[in-house]
């Protein structure tokens, strides 16, 4: 039921109250037991033990469990144990990011008034806000939160916050007058008050129309939580890749059991050796180097002001394609301040930043003027620092303000030329009557005993009403009267500011002799005259431009969801080049509701500004981007954003500004609440990202490599074919002299250009532009050369544990040189190979390593290595560098991208 359409004395008949009385208890019974309790519901909480045994579903996790199982089958006992390790630690970590998720509900309950004034049998009692019924009578005073949906049927001076539900900023004025129009935004319902907003100033009385889910705040509650969370493009990219691994594990069983039928081989030794190829083709660091990496990147993201809740997020961000980002607060400083003032004729900007009280006055022609030099500004500024409830204080060396936001801004600007309303008082200036804003008049009072002892009329309010009070103008240090020729530049002025999308207030003031003191309110506010015009707006924050410039260039679109209206999001986008030209198109909630699904899909691609949506508009956005093939990102920070940051592909919530529900239902948390730090995220998204595929590339060749080497070996040692590599040699490669640098590859610094490319596609994995191609070239090759040198060896005489150990050796340094090619997407020819000095590091130590296992007696006990003379080891260093260089040289030559 639309309770705005109807008259107050309407809706108090339809629910059935009783404006002296109240509701009875007898009533209040009934009604519970129908309504329920005035509280949001919750998901059911997943226990400790469903969360845990959620963790198995990894597909990654489920490869090595196999891995594990089929080692402990072949009596691999060390291998088995090492991969239980690897997925015990995995797990764990997992599932204690799992218990620090979502607790939205229990956040929205939070928000909730734990106790309410209410009407009850004749009297005011104070209730727990969940016992509050449809039809009870709510008093609403300065502070309070508001406890459920309300239909207001007294408004005195009343404004209310509602940022939280509706990301507007600037407290709204609130009244009793029925709406006539059929459908209201939500930020325009004058008469309602909501669940869960706070009362800024004033006192009213409203009846009860909704409680606990059936209010606007538990509306947005249930598509919290019926809202499903979108797989990200790291989660769907670790799939993939796991099919791909358990793919080929199966070929490498068939080409098996193909290759020993071929031979005549013992199916018991068929089988064993299938299960250790299987096992080697399986990356065992693949788990817990992707969490170390993406833990590494959320912690670089936290230094740059980023949280990441979720590790996925950490990579998820740099696949963005478009941002959707709230205006107040993300891409505004949140801080109104005047831009702009007309007075005496002339027309001033004012320069500055937030609430602090420098700042210069420029003249028209960019000039700057001392404000006490220029009489009508000066008496402007007086007199809007005198007629102004706003305070401007220091905490710890940081300026802000307590009143409203636009009070706040008079305050600020006057405090720019050294006039503070505290300053007038010391000086001498009296406030003997005050008559507050109501929305009725739309204006604001005071009389004052000036430092001259001369008394005055001060008002400030909307600059129509005021010019329509006034019969003169202040212009050339004197009075003049107001006709057609004066008055139209006020106008002028008017459109001026209008058409900045800067809201506008006007100064006035009228002298009065002191035998006029007790006059009524009525009086006092007609005969002004009229000073000038503030314009007033919440600025964009000065670094946001370069950063949408940066996301354009990146190949990243940038739009704007917005409460505000439709005009002042325009002129913001078109300030930051969020709106670069006539094509961009602006939409508002209005318009969404008469597209389709179909026709919202097509206006997306357009669209730059989204303009006085509500919590359903947001969520059919998001899903109308991604019908597109879009990664969305999403920016909020009220409840009324909860839906869409937990539908979109990465969820942004602000730090600062940001209500805890907005915040759970985030993946990323920004500490500043600043556009640009989104883009510093994307920055590291997309390193992450890369060194994600660096290191990939690298464990899979690896795994290639260690595979060929031994198909090699049955395919050409005839009947009798030896394992090239033994089975702890291949866990020794893959998580030591392997997994060691590849581990470093993850904290690799970033390329060149890395936010001069178009995002990676949303579907594109972990294989796009031929990597998959190169990782089993390289492989081959690699594997090739690993099993010549076994073979080699043997034909000179060695035994079977020192060819093994020549082949072993052979792999390791082959991999070693293999990193330097696999940290850059060009050619090692291209990229210094000192700049990750964690790489360095971590190859030298690799190299020592292995080579003191082959040396030393835990490496012929344990891996039935034999220590090698120096010959052999040189020899083997220098021809396992051969497949990189010659490799890396053909494709830096021929320019060939599968190389």
């Amino acid at each position: 039921m639309k309770w705005y359409e109807m008259s107050a004395e309407e809706v108090v008949r339809e629910l059935g109250s009783d404006l002296e009385k109240g509701l009875d208890d007898h009533e209040v019974a009934q009604r519970l037991a129908q309504s329920g309790p005035n509280e949001l519901a919750g998901e059911e909480k997943a226990s400790a033990l469903k969360l845990l045994l959620v963790q198995f579903k990894n597909p990654l996790i489920i490869i090595l469990l196999v891995g594990a199982a089929l080692s402990l089958y072949i009596d691999h006992l060390v291998d088995a144990i090492a991969i239980a390790v690897i997925v015990v630690i995995n797990i764990l970590i997992a599932f204690f990011q799992e218990l620090n998720m979502q607790k939205s509900m229990d956040s929205l309950n939070e928000m909730a008034a734990p106790t309410s004034l209410v009407l009850r049998q004749g009297e005011w009692n104070r209730i727990p806000a969940r016992e509050i019924v449809p039809g009870d009578l709510l008093k609403l005073d300065t502070g309070s939160i508001v406890s459920a949906d309300v239909r207001l049927l007294e408004a005195t001076q009343l404004q209310v916050d509602e940022a939280a539900l509706t990301g507007e900023s600037v407290p709204v004025e609130k009244e009793v007058m029925a709406i006539s129009e059929e459908e209201v935004a939500l930020g325009d319902q004058f008469n309602m008050a909501f669940m869960g907003t706070v009362v800024s100033t004033g006192h009213g009385v409203g009846v009860v129309t909704g409680t606990g889910m059936n209010t606007e705040m538990g509306h947005i509650a249930q598509m919290l939580y019926t809202t499903e969370e979108t797989k990200t493009p790291m989660q769907q990219r670790v799939e993939a890749l796991s099919r791909v691994l358990i793919g080929a594990a199966f070929a490498i069983v068939a080409a098996i059991i193909g290759i020993g039928i071929e031979h005549g081989m013992d199916w018991i030794e068929i089988v064993n050796t299938g299960i250790s190829l299987t096992v080697a083709a399986i990356p065992e660091g693949l788990v817990t180097v992707v969490t170390i990496v993406l833990t590494l990147g959320a912690k670089r993201m936290a230094r740059n002001k980023a949280l990441a809740r979720k590790l996925a997020s950490v990579e998820t961000l740099g696949s963005s394609t478009v941002i959707c980002s709230d205006k107040t607060g993300t891409l505004t400083q949140n801080k109104m301040q005047v831009l702009s003032i007309y007075s005496g004729g002339h027309y001033f900007d004012v320069t500055g930043e937030g609430y602090e009280p420098q700042g210069e006055f420029l003249n028209s022609g960019g000039e700057a003027v001392d404000p006490h030099s220029i009489d009508e500004l000066n008496y402007f500024l007086r007199m809007s620092a005198a007629c102004n409830d706003a305070l401007l204080v220091n905490k710890e060396g940081v300026h802000g303000i307590q009143g409203t936001p636009t009070e706040g801004a008079l305050a600020v600007v006057a405090a720019k030329a050294g006039i503070t309303r505290q300053g007038l008082i010391e000086g001498g200036t009296e406030i003997i009557h005050s008559f507050p804003f109501d929305s009725s008049r739309k204006l604001m009072s005071i009389v004052l005993k000036a430092q001259d002892g001369n008394y005055y009329v001060v008002a400030k309010g909307a600059p129509d009403i005021i010019l329509r009070r006034s019969n003169k103008i202040y212009l050339k240090e004197d009075e003049y009267e107001l006709d057609g020729s004066v008055e139209q530049p006020i106008h002028d002025a008017i459109e001026r500011f209008s058409s900045q999308a800067l809201r506008t207030l006007a100064i006035a003031y009228k002298p009065i002799e002191p035998h006029h003191l007790d006059l009524t309110q009525e009086d006092y506010e007609q005969g002004f005259v009229f000073l000038g015009i503030h314009g007033i707006m919440d600025p964009p924050r000065p670094e946001v431009p370069d950063a949408i410039e940066e996301c354009h260039s990146a190949g990243i679109r940038t739009v704007m969801i917005t409460g505000d209206h439709a005009g002042t999001a325009e002129a913001i986008a078109r300030q930051i080049g969020m709106k670069r030209s006539d094509t961009d198109r602006v939409f508002t909630g209005a318009e969404l509701d008469q597209f389709s699904e179909t026709d919202l899909t097509e206006a997306v691609n357009d669209a730059v500004v989204f303009a006085r949506v509500t919590p359903e508009h947001k969520l059919r956005i998001v899903k109308a981007l991604q019908a597109n093939g879009e990664v969305a990102a999403m920016t909020g920070d009220g409840v009324n954003d909860a839906p869409a940051l937990r539908s979109a592909n990465i969820g942004v919530a602000m730090g600062i500004t940001g209500t805890d529900v907005a915040k759970d239902s985030a993946d990323l948390v920004l500490l500043d609440d600043n556009f640009s730090t989104i883009v510093k995220a994307v920055r590291e998204g997309r390193r992450i990202y890369d060194n994600m595929r660096k290191f990939i590339r690298q464990a899979l060749t690896a795994n290639v490599s260690e595979v060929s080497a031994i198909l090699f070996a049955f395919l050409l040692m005839g009947d009798e074919p030896l394992l090239t590599l033994a089975p702890l040699m291949i866990l020794w490669v893959n998580l030591v002299s392997d997994g060691i640098p590849a581990l470093a590859l993850g904290v690799d610094n970033e390329e060149e250009g890395i936010m001069d490319r178009k995002p990676v596609a949303g579907n594109a994995g972990f294989f796009a532009d031929n990597l998959a191609a190169r990782i089993v070239l390289r492989g081959l090759v690699l594997g090739f050369t690993t099993f010549f040198m076994f073979d080699y060896a043997l034909e000179q005489g060695a035994s079977l544990g020192y060819a093994q150990t020549v082949a072993f050796m052979t792999l390791i340094f082959g991999q070693i040189f293999h990193v330097f090619d696999a940290r850059t997407f060009s050619t090692l020819y291209r990229r210094n190979p000192f700049s990750n000095r964690y790489l360095i590091m971590a190859v030298t130590g690799s190299a020592l390593l292995s080579v003191g296992l082959i040396y030393s007696d835990l490496g012929s006990l344990a891996f039935g290595t034999e220590p090698l003379e120096l010959r052999h080891l040189l020899m083997v260093i220098c021809i396992s560098a051969l497949p990189t260089f010659i490799l890396s040289g053909l494709k830096e030559v021929f320019r060939l991208k599968w190389i």
